[in-house]
């Protein structure tokens, strides 16, 4: 059968590929066509478009690309319709994938959603929209069952957490050949991911890295991000105590002592690496003062949001200053704190259920297309 796959981002690509994995070894005569970055590109299938030129961060910034976006959904539109996939498989991304399936559904194509619009965290009215354009949903966070089902009355399947299988199967380095390869001091190491769009990176290193001199007895690694050229990163590493591992962020993350995390799906990869952390976010002004006034969640790091109370400390915009991030980091580098974190972060991961994720949903999009 013929799959079409669409992932707008560095996460997307990595639950895209061990879906993709996974899509072949229950239909090994799988031809896939995607939307996505390397990690898809390895796993096989004909990659469209490289997820890099598809990531413009927050509103302002939409706005002042939406021709390229629109050029993107007339591009992705006439591919789809030359292919003429069994399925399209949207991952996540919903500003794009949404329209998509808006088009696709009435011209017979099958809609899957993997990974569900966060529309429990704002734009919640795009439940009509899912109701009328996608077939079926796929999601990943245990309160999304329920969001969907007894609050809004549409069935979903909750398959359990990809990030368990990427981290489960990960292939390991030890810590001597780590250092080593990296060419990393032999002392602690506090983990810097800032993100992998240059908008957020820009915004959150300057500040992460103004606490390397309060903490001489640790060395700051930041995580590059496979988006992003070793030049872009180059002018924040004049600092002797801070180096550079680029795509590498599992390896950094298995032997990291602590981490600065900016707001994303790394929160939650942070924890389920049982690294404590400190999840800091800073956005554009406009787009900050816009999105403070429509999304009425609690949290904005999904280890909290999963557990329904602050397991991690969230510095978020003016409070993320070098003064609040150095008591903050402190404070996860004592051993009590740490090891109530820890604890913390156990809880977590039985709240997301076991492994096999990526199995679930290629078992279940293969069956209901042969239905």
């Amino acid at each position: 059968m013929k799959y079409y796959i669409i992932a707008g981002e560095a996460s997307g690509d990595l639950h895209g590929s061990n879906l993709m994995k996974a899509l072949y070894r229950e239909d090994p005569d799988a031809d896939i066509r995607f939307w996505g970055g390397d990690l898809m590109q390895a796993a096989g299938g004909t990659l469209v478009k490289h997820y890099r030129e598809l990531a413009f961060m927050g509103f302002a910034e939409v706005v002042a690309n939406l021709r390229t976006i629109f050029d993107n959904i007339k591009l992705c539109k006439a591919d789809i319709a030359k292919f003429r996939p069994d399925a399209i498989i949207f991952i996540d991304y919903p500003g794009f994938n949404m329209r998509i399936a808006k088009w696709a559904k009435p011209l017979g194509f099958k809609t899957y959603y993997y990974i569900s619009p966060q529309i429990w965290a704002w734009k919640e009215n795009r439940i009509k929209a899912i109701r009328r354009d996608v077939d079926k949903l796929f999601v990943i966070l245990p309160f999304e069952k329920d969001f969907y089902e007894k609050k809004h009355h549409f069935p979903v399947k909750f398959v359990g957490h990809p990030l368990i299988d990427a981290i489960h199967d990960r292939k390991k380095t030890s810590y001597t050949d780590f250092i080593a390869q990296n060419k990393l001091d032999d002392t602690p190491i506090i983990a810097i991911l800032p993100g992998s769009r240059k908008q957020e990176i820009t915004k959150m290193l300057s500040v992460m890295l103004s606490v390397t001199d309060d903490f001489p007895d640790y060395q700051f690694v930041i995580a590059g991000a496979p988006s992003q050229d070793f030049s872009f990163y180059k002018p924040f590493l004049l600092h002797p105590n801070v180096k550079f591992v680029p795509n590498k962020t599992y390896d950094l993350l298995t032997h990291a002592h602590a981490a600065l995390v900016t707001s994303g799906t790394a929160t939650l990869e942070t924890a389920l690496f049982k690294v404590p952390e400190v999840v800091c976010y800073k956005g554009g002004w406009i787009s900050y003062q816009i999105a403070k006034r429509i999304i009425t969640l609690k949290y904005i790091s999904l280890v909290n949001l999963i557990m329904d109370k602050e397991v991690v400390t969230e510095l978020i915009q003016d409070e993320f200053n070098r003064k609040n991030l150095k008591t903050e980091l402190g404070k996860i580098l004592e051993p009590m704190h740490r090891k109530a974190l820890l604890e913390q972060y156990d809880a977590l991961e039985e709240k997301l259920g076991g492994e096999g994720a990526s199995s679930k949903t290629a078992k279940l999009i293969v069956n209901y297309l042969r239905e």
